[in-house]
């Protein structure tokens, strides 16, 4: 009887149990983990209903010239059948390369990724500076903190809908600068002061989260560290930079990618606080997208789907180039 002797490993091929496939694999594992698998199920069920089938039709109506003329709809007592067709890709074609792309989706993209920009720079700054100043030893710490977090406690649209009353006109952000003798903006009718009282709105409404996640990122710095770089003559800058941004990484690079996603699809403080066609230029793509499917005659819906994918693509593309950012700065540090 000749045993077959594997060179890698140098053992007999005749002893070792043959490897299960990939389906016997899953079987074992639906054995052992059972209970797991029926723990999960319910979740995924409502996940694929509420969020899989809706990403699914969407997808399939960027590829048709599906409108509110042409789709399927109920008048009374009589349904009319939809009469859409499939155009492939043209609707991403005419987004994206046609003759009203810088218009309609280039200039809006720019004025998103600036805005997105801002406003989680502005957001992990403040917060981080707030952060640093509650956590030392001061009077009033609890106070300070319900203080700041109101802002992310109150209802957006309560927020939104507070700014816009006090940068009207006659609000009382211009009041204040007219009794200084300072200019008074446009702020809600001007392109450059919508702009700029949209980042303002924005970052006023996103500090408090990041404030309360750094917070928690400083205590969990261990204090001993501190106290060996303070020990080896480190000022209060070495100690920051050396101790205090390396701590706070895990929780930087997540609250950071964070606020990136929801500020790059933050439809409500544009919305709100101009309405949906009062400032056409300081409208990002998500606000675009929506004016497209259903602040307009007739509604785009096709195009509207088209905007809403392409901004998923351009998130996914992003995070999936962060995270390999994260890993190598990782693989540096080590």
């Amino acid at each position: 009887m000749t045993v077959a002797i594997d060179r890698a490993t140098g053992e007999r091929r005749g002893d070792r149990a043959p490897r299960p496939g990939p389906g016997q694999r899953i079987r074992n594992g639906f054995q052992k983990y059972w209970y797991a698998y029926a723990m999960i199920a319910p979740v995924v069920v409502v996940l694929a209903v509420i969020v899989g089938y809706p990403l699914i039709r969407g997808f399939y109506l960027t590829l048709t010239d599906a409108d509110s003329l042409n789709s399927a709809r109920t008048i009374g007592v009589n349904h009319i059948a939809a009469t859409y067709k499939f155009v492939g890709l043209d609707n991403y074609k005419d987004i994206l390369f046609g003759p009203t792309s810088y218009d309609r989706f280039w200039s809006h993209f720019l004025w998103t990724v600036f805005w997105t920009a801002a406003c989680v720079f502005l957001h992990y700054t403040i917060g981080l500076g707030l952060a640093l100043m509650l956590n030392q030893k001061l009077r009033g710490r609890t106070f300070y903190r319900l203080l700041l977090v109101l802002p992310w406690a109150v209802p957006a649209f309560v927020t939104v809908f507070s700014w816009r009353i006090m940068l009207a006109d006659s609000g009382v952000v211009n009041q204040i600068l007219g009794a200084l003798h300072l200019p008074q903006p446009q702020w809600l009718e001007d392109t450059f002061w919508q702009r700029f009282a949209a980042i303002m709105v924005n970052t006023w409404c996103g500090v408090p989260f990041m404030m309360l996640s750094l917070l928690g990122g400083l205590q969990s710095i261990d204090s001993t560290l501190y106290e060996a770089a303070e020990m080896d003559g480190a000022n209060a800058w070495q100690r920051f930079r050396h101790v205090t941004l390396p701590g706070l990484r895990a929780v930087s690079s997540t609250v950071v990618l964070l606020g990136i996603i929801w500020t790059f699809n933050q439809f409500v403080i544009i919305f709100l606080l101009f309405g949906p066609t009062s400032a056409p230029d300081a409208q990002i793509l998500v606000d675009w997208a929506y004016q497209l499917g259903f602040g307009q005659q007739p509604r785009d819906y096709a195009q509207s789907a088209a905007y809403g994918v392409l901004l998923l693509s351009v998130l996914v593309v992003f995070t999936s180039f962060y995270f390999r950012w994260l890993k190598r700065n990782d693989q540096l540090a080590v």
